[in-house]
């Protein structure tokens, strides 16, 4: 049982990082039951950077730069993996007049001007935030970097519970048969942070939590309408929207 988790959690960190994790053991657990380990996945991009704005800031950077290095480290720890899937689904969603049409265009290696435009503005909007919430409270906005890192990362498990698959192949094909089981578990890891220090009113607590499912949600909508379910690059999507969600949210729940 230990000995299959812990596959489980080194699959989750190949999967989703670009940390080393060595060889998976033989036979690999399945992609869909590694899916409740997405959050811990989440926990060591989040505490990455997280230590480049505290060391940032310690250099006496301003927060605006402490901010923007510790994307850019959240950014390499993952690959820009993420990042990858919202600008293809971007690109996929709206250049595309076909549900197969849509999928070829997410394929193409290729990016768009709807590609270009979700990236800039996903960025911007993230680093703007986090710079808000470091001039609240530095060690605030630290938190909300490794609690946002791990509760975005339960949006792609939920999809892949939510969606059928929209290829044939692919990591959203091999990564099917997500039981609401595993959802549940990685959300309750990711919560784990806020749970444990409590820095937001129950209220504002709730409204995080309601922001980001409607994001979610509204993407599986979305994704099923027009591609007929979720692709990888649905669930790098997932997770983008899911974090810049959570970071808006708690800039409004935050303001004093």
């Amino acid at each position: 049982m230990i000995r299959a988790a812990l596959a489980q959690i080194q699959l989750a960190f190949m999967l989703l990082t670009r940390l080393p994790t060595g060889q998976l053991p033989d036979p690999a657990p399945r992609i869909g039951a590694a899916a409740w380990a997405f959050p811990l996945a989440g926990l060591a991009v989040g505490l990455g950077a997280a230590l480049v704005l505290l060391g940032a800031a310690a250099l006496g950077l301003p927060l605006a730069l402490a901010a923007l290095l510790a994307l850019g480290a959240q950014i390499a720890l993952c690959g820009a993996l993420h990042e990858d899937g919202l600008a293809d689904l971007a690109d996929g969603l709206w250049g595309g007049h076909t549900p197969e049409r849509r999928l070829e265009i997410m394929r193409d290696s290729r990016i768009g001007s709807y590609g270009v435009l979700a990236l800039i503005l996903s960025f911007a909007l993230r680093w703007q935030a986090l710079v808000y919430l470091a001039v609240l409270d530095l060690s605030g906005a630290v938190l909300a970097l490794v609690a946002m890192a791990m509760l975005s990362r339960v949006a792609p498990a939920a999809l892949l519970a939510l969606l059928p698959a929209a290829r044939a192949d692919g990591l959203g094909h091999s990564a099917t048969s997500v039981s609401w089981r595993s959802v549940g578990a990685a959300a309750l890891i990711a919560l784990a942070p806020l749970l444990a220090t409590q820095p937001i009113p129950v209220v504002s607590f709730i409204a995080l939590l309601a922001v980001q499912i409607a994001v979610v949600f509204g993407l599986g909508v979305l994704a099923r309408r027009r591609l007929g379910g979720q692709t990888g690059d649905v669930l790098g999507a997932g997770q983008q929207l899911a974090e810049i969600a959570g970071l808006l949210t708690l800039c409004v729940v935050l303001t004093p």
